[in-house]
C-alpha cells in the first residue's frame, strides 16, 4: 500500500512537467522586443516569429515595448508568467541600462532564463554628410577642436550605442553632445535627417550608406565583419582596442521550465539554421546564430561584468 502511493505521488510530481513541454505550445507565443518598430530588433523578431509560428502551427506576436533604456520591456517580460509564451529580445541594454537605472523590478541576469542566442554584428560610425570628416582620425580631430559641438545619437539611454559613443569618447578623450531617442529607428531618421551629426548604427543604416545619404568611418568589431568586408575598423582608425558588438538573444523569465527552455532552444537554433533565415538576416545585416542556454549564460555572465567596467570607467549617465 504504501508502494502504490509512493508510486501515484511520483506520478503526479514528475507528470506536469512533461505534458507541458509536450503540449507546448497550444496558444500564441509573444516576442518581447524593448525598441520602437522599424529597427533591426523587430526585424529580426518578425523574422524569428514567422518561422517559429511556421513550425509550431501556433501565432507568435511581436509586441514592442520601448522607452526608459529598454527598462520598460524588460520589466514586462521578466515579470510576465515563466511558461515560455513570453519571450524577450534581449540585446547589450539589458545589462547595461541594469547599471544605470535604480530600484529596477528585475535583474538583469537572475531575472531571466538564457534560452539562445540569435544574432550578432557590429555596430557602424555613421556621420551625416554635413560633417567635415571622412575618416575616425579626422573626426577625432574636428571634436577635439570644438567640444560638445558635434553631437550623437543613441537609440536610448542604456542602449547599446549609447555606450558605444560614451566607450569612443572615453577612449579619444573627445567631448560629445548625447541625445537620446526612444529606438533606434527614430535615432536612424534623426541622422539622416540632420538632427545629429554622428551614430552608432546597426546595420539597418547600410541602406542609407547605400544611397549616399550617409556616410560611414568605421565599424567597431575587433576583425571585419564578412557583412562588411570592406569597411575599416575603429580600432585601426585611430582608436586602439575599441570593440562594441550588437548582439541579439532570446530570453525567457526565471522559472520557465527546463523542458520548456529546451524545446525553445531546439526551435529556435532550428529556425536560424534555415537557408531562408539565414539569407533575410544577413539582408539585414547581421550574422544568423544559435548557442546552447549554457553558452548563453556565460555570455550573460561576462558582458555584464564587462559593461559595468566600461560604465565606471567612461562615467556614463542618464541624460
Amino acid at each position: 500500500m504504501a508502494f502504490r502511493i509512493f508510486f501515484i505521488l511520483m506520478v503526479c510530481f514528475f507528470v506536469p512537467e512533461n505534458s507541458l513541454a509536450q503540449a507546448f505550445p497550444n496558444k500564441p507565443v509573444r516576442i518581447v522586443i524593448p525598441f520602437s518598430p522599424g529597427g533591426s530588433a523587430d526585424a529580426q523578431a518578425r523574422i524569428l516569429g514567422q518561422k517559429l509560428g511556421e513550425l509550431w502551427g501556433q501565432p507568435v506576436v511581436i509586441e514592442s515595448k520601448p522607452g526608459a533604456g529598454t527598462t520598460i520591456g524588460a520589466a514586462l517580460a521578466a515579470g510576465s508568467a515563466p511558461d515560455g509564451y513570453t519571450l524577450y529580445l534581449a540585446g547589450a541594454s539589458l545589462l547595461i541600462s541594469g547599471n544605470l537605472y535604480k530600484n529596477l523590478s528585475y535583474d538583469p541576469v537572475k531575472s531571466f532564463a538564457p534560452v539562445s542566442m540569435l544574432a550578432s554584428s557590429p555596430y557602424v560610425l555613421a556621420v551625416h554628410p554635413a560633417v567635415k570628416a571622412t575618416t575616425v582620425r579626422e573626426l577625432i580631430d574636428l571634436a577635439k577642436a570644438k567640444p560638445k559641438a558635434i553631437s550623437y545619437g543613441s537609440a536610448g539611454n542604456g542602449s547599446g550605442s549609447h555606450l558605444a559613443g560614451e566607450l569612443f569618447r572615453t577612449l579619444t578623450g573627445v567631448e560629445l553632445l548625447h541625445v537620446p531617442y526612444k529606438g533606434k529607428a527614430p535615432a536612424l531618421v534623426a541622422l539622416a535627417g540632420g538632427e545629429i551629426d554622428i551614430l552608432f548604427a546597426d546595420v539597418a543604416v547600410l541602406p542609407l550608406l547605400q544611397s549616399g545619404k550617409l556616410r560611414a568611418l568605421a565599424e567597431t568589431g575587433l576583425r571585419r565583419s564578412p557583412l562588411l568586408p570592406a569597411m575599416p575598423l575603429a580600432a585601426e582608425s585611430g582608436v586602439p582596442g575599441y570593440e562594441m558588438i550588437n548582439w541579439g538573444a532570446i530570453l525567457a523569465p526565471a522559472a520557465t521550465p527546463r523542458p520548456i527552455v529546451n524545446q525553445l532552444n531546439t526551435a529556435i537554433n532550428d529556425v536560424v539554421q534555415n537557408a531562408d533565415v539565414r539569407q533575410r538576416f544577413n539582408a539585414q545585416g547581421f550574422e544568423p546564430m544559435g548557442s546552447t542556454p549554457e553558452a548563453l549564460g556565460e555570455l550573460l555572465a561576462s558582458e555584464a561584468v564587462k559593461y559595468a567596467k566600461l560604465i565606471k570607467e567612461s562615467g556614463m549617465k542618464i541624460d
